[in-house]
């Protein structure tokens, strides 16, 4: 365990989008390492971290006790939001986990957020369904980021509620920005282009592989959305 609490340039990224003094929650907070890194560093007030399974809730206490955080950072067991009540927090991270697993913690537990906080949200992978659960439900996207960091490319989505709308107005142009990111494919950062063309490639093998199957309409359809899609992650990487 660590005393002095250093992060990733993965969690570093995430931790600068939380506001000054807010009072955070960092959920699947796996040894509590960005509330502990927050509080060291003096970037917010008090924090919670929260834990589903007994274990790393256990690992979390052990290194809040060790660097003596008792006071400021409080670890609590549960599901996702559920260790929430509303309005007790002004900042939430929910970092490391798959997009699809993001969405379903936002969605079960959204009773327990009252709509003032921001939420920092980083997904290894799927994050459109992360996007798309904050475009249902109300949040504008004020930023987004890409990192690489040990040959894994992350994204970084930050939300709060709003009416502004990044999104085109055309449904066709917005399902291509909820998969790509509206912010994220106008930038075009290197580690966005190199994502997405290994993406393509996985596509085009696949497409390669459909195009020796049988010539049903069902097949020839799947093979159609995938020529789009693979059309689609051309353009934005030129």
């Amino acid at each position: 365990m660590q005393t002095h609490v250093t992060l990733d340039q993965r969690l570093k990224k995430v931790v600068s989008y939380i506001p000054q003094g807010a009072v955070l929650a960092d959920i699947g907070s796996d040894h509590a390492f960005v509330p502990c890194y927050c509080i060291q560093q003096g970037l917010v007030e008090r924090a919670i971290a929260g834990e589903v399974n007994v274990g790393p809730m256990e690992a979390a206490q052990g290194q809040v006790a060790l660097v003596q955080l008792d006071e400021q950072i409080e670890v609590r067991l549960g599901s996702g939001l559920t260790v929430l009540t509303p309005g007790e927090v002004t900042a939430v991270t929910i970092a490391g986990m798959g997009g699809t697993l993001i969405a379903t913690i936002l969605d079960e537990g959204k009773a327990h957020l009252s709509g003032e906080e921001r939420l920092i949200l980083q997904p290894n992978v799927d994050a459109v369904d992360v996007r798309k659960w904050l475009l249902e439900h109300g949040y504008a996207l004020l930023s987004e980021a890409i990192v690489k960091e040990n040959g894994k490319i992350y994204e970084i989505l930050v939300a709060e509620k709003g009416e502004e709308m990044i999104y085109a107005e055309d449904a066709d142009i917005r399902k291509w920005e909820l998969l790509f990111g509206p912010q994220l494919m106008r930038e075009k950062a290197p580690a966005f282009i190199e994502k997405w063309q290994a993406e393509q490639q996985k596509r085009q093998f696949i497409l390669e592989q459909m195009q020796r199957g049988n010539d049903s309409e069902l097949l020839q359809e799947k093979i159609t959305t995938i020529r789009r899609l693979i059309e689609k992650m051309e353009e934005v990487t030129s």
